[in-house]
């Protein structure tokens, strides 16, 4: 191993110990980046791409869509569409015993298909539906766990911002990587309620049967939630029927979110600012971690790491299958100590060169070896199956990130029973992975059908 992996490997034990001591890890990449390059090159080098990094990075057309999708977001968390999604899951499920619990996954995987954040819709739906679920006495284990599994639902279910820059680093296409999520996202939800049911025959106290809505409140449900089915059809449908790429998609959005507010009386002059603050925020910090991010990048190719990296890899005659295992157990450990999108950024780059080595390139492999699919192929099963175990980090004790924002929102359920709650659908996020590794066809049918 030479001198400059040896200074890469320790930049890398640097930064985690930044990240660690709670340091922005936007400002922690940036500046281990910097530092390391004017250790490798000079100092004139890091000021010469002070002039021309941050323009060349942000002016990517593709990443005009994130500011897009985060203010459609926000918009829709003024609006209260959370509430008219709970109310309508709940009036279709409430009557099942468990059935809160699962209306309020129903609700935020529809969250989620218009927010595109985990977070955001953890604590959306946490506080739409921990009410409603400590009203009809369901143990604080159940309550708390379901509304930190549906959270991550925001991240996978399109459109996801985090998909998106996964989609911009490994240069894929954005709406392919859409289509490929829906599948393994309605999955999602699937294990979940099925999750649900099952904790729930085991446990019959933890749920209890409420009684069903009468037939005008289910009619006035019902028809509440049909605006925002119609604003997700018609930016999704629009994306996958090919009417518009997903930057206007997401202006499309936008609007309609907007004119649901105005019409309801939700999004008045001072929601609108605030949105609009919310997502300058957002948008800010996004795009100051994908600047460190590209310097980190920009370093570590210097030294050739990733490359080094990849030549270890190959060189201990490892199946292949068997390092992407180990490359998704990373993930799940990293998603324990850092967000998603910068678990993405800084992860994606190494991972991404192995697994092309591994797989002989961009062709088929005939002999058997690699993963026997093309790169382009590779792209999306990776890419699915990373942001999957990224979602698994976030609900993985004892530092779940999902989990103690639930945990902040009901503060009479110690955060112990949170984490017991969410084991359940832990281990059918594993379940997920498992068929989706065994039957890759869930991620490429779709893309598939819409290319063909």
């Amino acid at each position: 191993m030479t001198d400059p992996i040896l200074l890469g490997v320790g930049s890398l034990a640097v930064l985690v110990a930044l990240i660690a001591i709670r340091m922005p890890i936007a400002y922690a990449m940036i500046l281990v980046g910097g530092v390391g390059i004017a250790i490798v090159d000079g100092p004139a080098l890091v000021l010469n791409q002070l002039k021309t990094l941050a323009y060349g990075q942000f002016s990517i057309y593709d990443l005009s869509v994130v500011p897009m999708f985060i203010l459609m977001g926000a918009l829709a968390g003024k609006a209260e569409l959370s509430t008219a999604l709970f109310r309508a899951a709940n009036a279709w499920l409430g009557r099942l015993r468990g059935g809160a619990a699962m209306a309020a996954i129903a609700g935020c995987a529809g969250f989620g298909a218009v927010c595109g954040s985990s977070l955001a819709t953890a604590s959306t739906m946490g506080r739409v539906a921990l009410p409603e679920l400590e009203r009809y006495r369901y143990s604080g284990a159940l309550a708390t766990g379901s509304l930190a599994a549906g959270g991550v639902l925001g991240i996978l279910i399109p459109p996801s911002v985090v998909l998106i820059v996964y989609a911009i680093i490994v240069e894929a296409n954005i709406v392919t990587m859409f289509a490929a999520a829906l599948l393994p996202g309605l999955l999602a939800v699937v294990l979940f309620l099925l999750t649900i049911a099952l904790y729930v025959t085991i446990r019959p106290d933890a749920g209890p049967r409420q009684e069903g809505v009468d037939a005008t409140e289910f009619r006035a449900a019902t028809v509440g939630v049909i605006p925002v089915l119609v604003i997700f059809g018609i930016v999704l449908g629009g994306i996958y029927a090919g009417f518009y790429n997903p930057t206007p998609a997401a202006a499309v959005g936008v609007a309609l979110v907007w004119l649901y507010g105005a019409w309801r009386r939700e999004i008045r002059f001072a929601e609108m600012m605030a949105a609009l603050r919310e997502t300058a925020g957002t948008t800010g910090m996004i795009y100051l971690i994908l600047l460190g991010a590209e310097q980190m990048k920009i370093y570590m190719s210097r030294i050739g790491l990733p490359q080094a990296t990849a030549e270890w890899v190959l060189a201990t005659g490892m199946a292949p299958m068997a390092v992407l295992l180990l490359l998704l157990l990373a993930l799940i450990f990293l998603g324990c100590l850092m967000d998603s999108l910068s678990m993405i950024l800084l992860v994606i780059p190494f991972f991404w060169p192995v697994l092309v080595d591994l797989n002989g390139g961009p062709y088929m492999v005939a002999d058997g070896a690699g993963f026997a699919m093309s790169t382009e192929h590779l792209k999306i099963w990776f890419g699915i199956l990373a942001l999957i175990v990224v979602e698994l980090g976030l609900i993985t004790p004892p530092v779940g990130m999902n989990a103690f924002v639930i945990s902040a929102l009901a503060r009479d359920t110690p955060m112990r029973e949170t984490f017991k709650g969410v084991v359940p659908f832990f281990c059918a996020e594993l379940l997920r992975v498992g068929v989706i590794l065994a039957f890759p066809v869930l991620t490429l049918w779709l893309p598939r059908v819409l290319s063909g």
